[in-house]
């Protein structure tokens, strides 16, 4: 049994995960030259609570589930994640009706221990926040986390345990034979395949299109976000957010697992064919910071580290699509947006457990010999002096600092590389080398200096991200 999962993002990267469990050969197949660089690297980062899906909905059926299973993914993945608890807040006596309707539909999606909190109780709880809010929906169950560390960790342990990644390797046809796939085509070559997996984020309408199921549209919504200093930490302590909108969560104002804090998205829809644009305008970030401001007054941009803005695959319906379809083997994992990355973990099990032996009548034996865990790199900012010391003892490498802001030795850098980092945003998002305040400027150089050795490759051939990503374009002196 040959399973194709298209997408390395947090779906694809954790249904590939869940399907390392069983023995069947499962292949992960990524256009992008590494995991997760899609629409799970730039989002809110949030693990919600679940209160905010309409009833009935499949967000719904999966968002309260995925939010509990987070404790053990993490756990078993060594990724970082936190319960910080969320606040929606209200700033009208018309936006208390809509916290009671918030609460209600919780109860109804089974999430747990929400309250309804005065501004005095809001207060003690964030201090700084504004003081024209005058109550609060609180769900102690909300957290925050990293996308792409989630979906890298899943895809290691898959490795670990059988799984076939492909970077770099676009599909662009599916054969399907007698209501049947049969073929999956890529720009490096056709694999026979029994059972194909849809998770192809932005592109699932077109993917879907190659297997002649394309009864839905994908359309990208922006959202732009300023990302401040770690000098700001402490000043929130949970995941604040406006009363929602019928577009949108609204802008937040989001504490990070490193110290930061992030504020955003707004909401801009998109053409089809903008499925690319990743740009940043004033007004939106302008936006973003004067309603960021409004949840908490001393948010001050002047300690904004960078600015950048993600896309979200928003569908007609505003659900998500999935299931099996027509044709037979061929599942669809689409529309995935808010929450998508707190409901991955619960769909990931449904699509493994029910989908294929209920719906496909394919049954999957477990194996005796899986092994949930993986470790993440160890960071000499976070372990103590003694585990240093024995990391030193064992590489000398861990005694060299190379990023000064986020303190990512060489040691880390050269463990990334071994792990599949191939570019500086590679090892950026296994490390966090570069992802501090002076993004790059101080620490880039050397990072590359250490691609190019531990690759064997000229440094000029060391590329930021994708493709046509150069940095150098050869010396300027002989």
């Amino acid at each position: 049994m040959k399973v194709f999962v298209i997408g390395a993002g947090i779906s694809g990267s954790l249904i590939t995960r869940e399907l390392s469990k069983y023995d069947v050969e499962v292949h992960l197949v990524e256009k992008a030259p590494d995991i997760g660089w899609g629409v799970t690297k730039a989002n809110s980062a949030i693990v919600h609570g679940g209160y905010d899906d309409p009833p009935n909905s499949i967000r719904a059926m999966f968002s309260a589930e995925g939010n509990k299973l987070y404790d053990e993914l993490a756990r078993e993945l060594d990724i970082s994640f936190m319960r910080t608890g969320s606040l929606v807040v209200a700033f009208k006596e018309k936006d208390l009706e809509y916290l009671k309707e918030l609460k209600d539909r919780g109860k109804k999606n089974k999430v747990e221990e929400l309250e309804i909190l005065d501004k005095k109780e809001l207060k003690e709880k964030e201090p700084n926040i504004s003081d024209e809010a005058i109550a609060a929906l609180w769900c102690p169950s909300a957290g925050i986390t990293e996308p792409w560390d989630v979906s890298m960790a899943a895809v290691e342990n898959a490795m670990e345990n059988g799984a076939f990644l492909h970077l770099s390797e676009k599909v662009v046809d599916i054969m399907v034979r007698k209501g049947k796939v049969s073929k999956l085509i890529t720009n490096k070559g056709e694999y026979d395949a029994d059972i194909i997996i849809n998770a192809a984020g932005l592109f699932a309408d077109e993917i879907a299109k190659m297997a002649g199921v394309a009864d839905f549209e994908i359309f990208p919504r922006k959202g732009e976000y300023i990302l401040l200093d770690k000098k700001l930490n402490g000043l929130i302590n949970m995941v604040i957010f406006p009363t929602p909108t019928k577009k949108s969560k609204g802008i937040l104002v989001v504490p990070t697992v490193d110290g930061g804090i992030l504020l955003g998205p707004n909401a801009i829809d998109l053409s089809k064919d903008k499925k690319d644009d990743l740009s940043t305008t004033k007004e939106g970030l302008n936006e973003v910071y004067m309603k960021s401001k409004k949840l908490v007054p001393k948010v001050d941009i002047a300690y904004t580290v960078k600015t950048f803005a993600g896309l979200r695959p928003e569908t007609k319906d505003k659900d998500f699509i999935i299931g099996p379809t027509k044709v037979w083997g061929f599942i669809n994992v689409a529309g995935i947006r808010s929450p998508g990355l707190t409901a991955a973990p619960a769909f990931a099990k449904y699509i493994v457990e029910k989908i294929i032996p209920e719906d496909l009548r394919v049954q999957l034996m477990k194996k005796k010999d899986f092994n949930p865990y993986r470790k993440k790199i160890p960071n000499i900012k976070t372990v103590s002096l003694d585990e240093w010391e024995a990391l030193i003892k064992k590489d000398s490498r861990f005694g060299r600092t190379v990023c000064f802001c986020n303190n990512v030795s060489e040691g880390e850098i050269v463990e990334a590389i071994r792990r599949g980092a191939r570019t500086l945003d590679g090892v950026k998002f296994r490390t966090r080398a570069s992802f501090g305040r002076c993004q790059g400027g101080f620490c880039s150089l050397k990072i590359m200096e250490i691609l190019s050795r531990e690759l064997n490759i000229p440094i000029e051939q060391v590329k930021q991200n994708y493709e046509n990503s150069w940095i150098m374009d050869g010396k300027v002196r002989a």
